[in-house]
């Protein structure tokens, strides 16, 4: 089941990051939280993601832009290494936070707080008419890259901040999706080298079928999203996305999920 649902989400999500805000990342970390710890779901994720963005650059690589590449991805590295040793440090920790509720005792964890904190945040994000049409000078490219990169080593959340920042950077359309792919691409091998150690160490844990299905299927969902899905549906779909994410957000903090 685990499989099938995990799968099916992959697809969708990665047929549906061509056209919305949100990236395969953020779609498809909630529902491989619902089956294994988040720290485990998002090194989970980050593999999925980084196979995903792999392909991506087999087919659009050529046309990054290597100064902005520079620019932006060195620190971005940087910070990823930070953020996800931040997030095995407050695995460590393992906070519990007991509270009651209409008279049922409940229990949540301070990693899942700053998670669901994080979806929540990065949710009304997308949905700001402000912030989509932002754009920062080229000059503060390396503090795009620390921002962008320490989100994707804590919870896998580097898309918007890399858009904002990337924007403005005077790149054409393949120019700015080769270069923000890449740029996500050095993220992810940067965190998996920390998550690495925590997944070898909890690898009984890690359902590696999984993530070969996930994986696939996400690749099959690029293939079918480039070929099928149609913009005019998106507002719709970007809707109910984000309505999930939030359920999934809230029940991370409150301890239900």
């Amino acid at each position: 089941m685990e499989i099938i649902l995990v799968s099916t989400v992959a697809l969708m999500a990665s047929c549906l990051t061509l056209f919305s805000g949100f990236g395969l990342g953020t779609l498809l970390m909630p529902v491989v939280a619902l089956f294994f710890p988040i720290e485990v779901a998002i090194g989970v994720t980050a593999i999925v993601h980084l196979s995903n963005n792999l392909f991506k650059v087999a087919l659009l690589g050529r046309h990054a832009h290597k100064t902005v590449l520079l620019k932006f991805g060195l620190t971005a590295v940087m910070a990823a290494f930070l953020g996800a040793w931040l997030l095995g440090w407050l695995a460590e920790q393992g906070q519990v936070i007991t509270y009651q509720c209409l008279g049922h005792d409940f229990e949540t964890t301070g990693l899942k707080l700053i998670v669901g904190g994080l979806i929540l945040l990065f949710v009304m994000l997308e949905f700001s008419k402000k912030f989509n049409t932002w754009a920062l000078d080229p000059k503060y490219l390396p503090l795009g890259g620390l921002v962008s990169g320490f989100f994707g080593g804590l919870s896998g959340h580097q898309g918007a901040f890399r858009s904002l920042f990337l924007l403005k950077a005077g790149l054409t359309k393949e120019q700015f999706v080769a270069t923000g792919v890449m740029v996500a691409v050095m993220v992810d091998v940067s965190r998996l080298l920390v998550y690495g150690q925590d997944m070898v160490a909890n690898h009984q844990l890690v359902d590696w079928p999984l993530v070969i299905a996930a994986t696939l299927s996400a690749f099959v969902g690029a293939y079918l999203g480039k070929k099928w899905l149609q913009k005019v549906t998106i507002n719709l779909i970007h809707f109910l996305v984000s309505l999930l994410l939030v359920v999934v957000a809230l029940g991370l903090i409150t301890g239900l999920i």
